[in-house]
């Protein structure tokens, strides 16, 4: 197991640094950063400090080492350099110090907030929102994957499978604008629910009050695509499943069919279910991006596009690596969860 996690760490730290060389790449010289945070009328001088400040009067190549520098947990910085950056972490040593750290995003061409910060506190509402979608899709996608398999050439197969079709078809920006207007606008007298709003709301007078409602059609918007894979397959698995020697011997001792299907079949049969969740659940933090837009859900989604729109760079080349970081920890813990549901895989 120890060998295992190391391999797997290993594996991540490099996927994160390609990860941040390609992302460097990407957004290097795509317009002025110091042009974008003084303006367009302001002096020679000024923008050259900015760009002395920013390092970019520095070669393509060094740039990139100070900006690994940056976002390594562990970094060197000399003592004038440290004492101008929110950095924090243990830092040892004389003129050039040894810095263990959480990564450091740098800070908002447009806000000078924290991109550390700023992220963390828009990442709440992207998890929240991710969460509840795959949460919708695991369960009704099951049941309908399990439902399609016990009837079998069914109407009601036949009509999860067409509607799980459907659900692969649709992509999410499209579905997101049907149900915003539909549910949210022309229904809303009825449902109750709004076309955009976030977590909570801030009242001058009675403070934060929280919005839960506003959870609802992003979360179904977002769950439909896993919803349908995860159904699809929930059938496919639970078909084979209840074809093998075991399942006719649970049926020969006399157990009732509902504890045969339940406990017995469906257990065996989650291992591709889990695939799907714990890899639809790492694209589901990248696929809110459009939702959370269109729903005006504030969560890290919005935060980037929001970024995108104004080229505020550092704040799209953070949320790029926060969201890389959370497939890698999600692919290792479907790893590990493998052996949790199915004791025939073994992790090594």
């Amino acid at each position: 197991m120890l060998h295992f996690l190391l391999r797997k760490i290993v594996y991540g730290l490099l996927v994160m640094l390609g990860v941040v060389l390609l992302v460097f790449i990407l957004f290097q010289g795509i317009g002025d950063p110091s042009r974008l945070i003084i303006g367009q009328r302001a002096d020679v001088a000024t923008q050259e400090n900015i760009r002395r400040e920013l390092n970019l009067d520095l070669p393509a190549w060094k740039q990139f080492l100070f900006y690994l520098n940056d976002v390594s947990p562990i970094s060197f910085y000399r003592q004038e350099a440290l004492a101008t950056k929110d950095i924090g972490g243990f830092a040892v040593g004389g003129a050039t110090k040894l810095v263990i750290k959480w990564p450091y995003l740098r800070r908002s061409y447009q806000s000078k907030k924290d991109v550390w910060s700023l992220l963390m506190e828009a990442l709440p509402g992207t998890l929240l929102l991710a969460f509840a979608a795959m949460l919708f899709a695991t369960v009704v996608g099951v049941l309908l994957g399990v439902v399609a398999a016990v009837n079998k050439n069914t109407w009601m197969d036949t009509s999860a499978i067409f509607a799980s079709v459907l659900g692969i078809s649709a992509p999410s920006f499209f579905m997101g604008i049907v149900i915003a207007y539909l549910f949210g606008f022309v229904l809303s007298p009825y449902t109750g629910l709004h076309m955009t709003g976030s977590l909570f709301d801030t009242d001058p007078f009675a403070g934060r009050q929280w919005q839960l409602q506003n959870l609802i059609l992003p979360a179904i918007t977002l769950g439909i695509r896993p919803l349908a894979i995860i159904a699809q397959l929930t059938r496919s698995s639970m078909l084979d499943v209840l074809g093998q020697d075991y399942i006719r011997t649970a049926y020969a001792k006399g157990l009732r069919r509902r504890a045969v299907i339940w406990k017995h079949a469906l257990r065996n049969a989650l291992n591709p279910v889990i695939t799907a969740v714990t890899g639809w659940f790492a694209e589901l933090l990248a696929g809110a991006f459009f939702v959370e837009y269109i729903f005006g859900w504030r969560g890290i989604g919005k935060v980037t596009v929001d970024a995108l729109a104004k080229l505020d760079f550092p704040v799209l080349m953070g949320s790029v690596l926060v969201t890389s970081s959370f497939f890698i920890l999600i692919n290792i813990l479907a790893d590990l969860l493998y052996g949790v549901i199915d004791p025939r895989v073994r992790v090594h």
